[in-house]
């Protein structure tokens, strides 16, 4: 009995040196290494693109390989054209001189609902236009694009003369090399101050605390654009008066805004609500003899290699596709690229670009 099951242990033991021969030898002739990423593509943009965008990045790249040269016939007369449909620039935003107390404001987004100024209204609107009347040299729009990462753009983003940013964007934490710090103009969409800051109805100071990278800037605000902005919009006013901060709130006008709607739907564009962007492009090509766009890429894509990129350059949050057509409005400022109205900045400033 010992005999036999001494001889099962053996014949066990061999087994499982033999086995253990087999699986080292069989990664040996695979060459097993650890996993790697897969490299990124650089021939063609990749499957999984939004409808269209496809054709329009490759139109991006064959336009944007061209040498880019300002066409100052093209810029004076789309400058003209927008201007005329939108009834004058200098009442973009909403002032006491020409919104006076008891006159009737109507919503753009909601054609049917009106306000009257009270004087309660009336005293958190700004006293004059807050654009010096004067063209500036150099503006520089900056969208919130994933491409701004990693593009050391910060430093020219700084140099321009006014910079516009959009939706109360991060700029510190390690963004101001890519993104700048510099801030003559910043707007705030309703949907971030409900969202990120519970309509400042609890704690107002993360709020306050979040505009003190944009210093003494004018904080754009859209309180006529639906009834129900203007409380919010109100709260930030008085939010910003108790904490006796430099930023100074101002409101786009919605009779702006509606013409403003016409006129890009005249040039193609046919989307329910214009971006927050392509309403900051139209109000620097109107103040700014040169217009220069920053963090504008719509597409999951990098346009140098087609890596993937977020939406943002510090979130992967996607926009409403019910409201903004994304895609078509960049193929509109590519348009206004091509014809030297405007430059697209695409890529690394500090290493050259695509």
């Amino acid at each position: 009995m010992r005999g036999q099951l001494f001889s099962l242990m053996i014949t066990i033991l061999l087994l499982g040196s033999l086995l253990t021969c087999v699986f080292w030898h069989s990664l040996n002739n695979y060459h097993v290494e650890p996993q790697k990423l897969p490299p990124h593509q650089k021939n063609a943009p990749q499957p999984g693109l939004c409808k269209g965008c496809r054709e329009v990045i490759i139109k991006v790249l064959e336009h944007y390989s061209k040498p880019w040269k300002r066409q100052e016939d093209n810029y004076q007369q789309f400058r003209s054209q927008l201007s005329s449909q939108c009834n004058e620039v200098s009442k973009a935003f909403i002032t006491q001189g020409n919104t006076p107390v008891g006159s009737t404001i109507v919503y753009d987004g909601e054609r049917k609902r009106t306000l009257e100024v009270t004087p309660d209204i009336f005293r958190t609107f700004t006293k004059e236009y807050p654009f010096p009347n004067k063209t500036f040299e150099t503006c520089a729009v900056v969208g919130n694009g994933g491409i701004l990462i990693n593009s050391s753009c910060g430093n020219r983003i700084d140099s321009a003369q006014f910079v516009i940013r959009c939706n109360l964007p991060p700029l510190a934490g390690g963004y101001k090399e890519h993104v700048g710090i510099k801030t003559n103009l910043v707007t705030a969409n309703p949907s971030i101050l409900v969202g990120k800051y519970q309509s400042l109805i609890k704690y107002r100071r993360p709020f306050m605390e979040s505009l003190h990278s944009y210093g003494n800037s004018l904080l754009l605000l859209p309180a006529f654009s639906f009834a129900r902005n203007t409380p919010l919009s109100m709260r930030v006013v008085y939010t910003v008066e108790d904490f006796q901060s430099r930023i100074q709130p101002i409101f786009f006008n919605p009779l702006y805004l509606q013409s403003l709607g016409a006129f890009w739907r005249s040039q193609g564009l046919k989307e329910l609500r214009l971006s927050t962007g392509i309403m900051m492009v139209s109000l620097a090509l109107e103040h700014c003899a040169n217009v220069h766009l920053y963090g504008f890429w719509p597409f999951s894509f990098h346009p140098h290699d087609f890596h993937t990129i977020t939406n943002h350059y510090y979130d992967d949050k996607k926009p409403n596709k019910a409201f903004h057509a994304m895609p078509v409005e960049f193929e509109l400022l590519m348009r206004l690229h091509s014809q030297g109205v405007l430059r697209l900045h695409l890529g690394e400033c500090g290493a050259g670009e695509l």
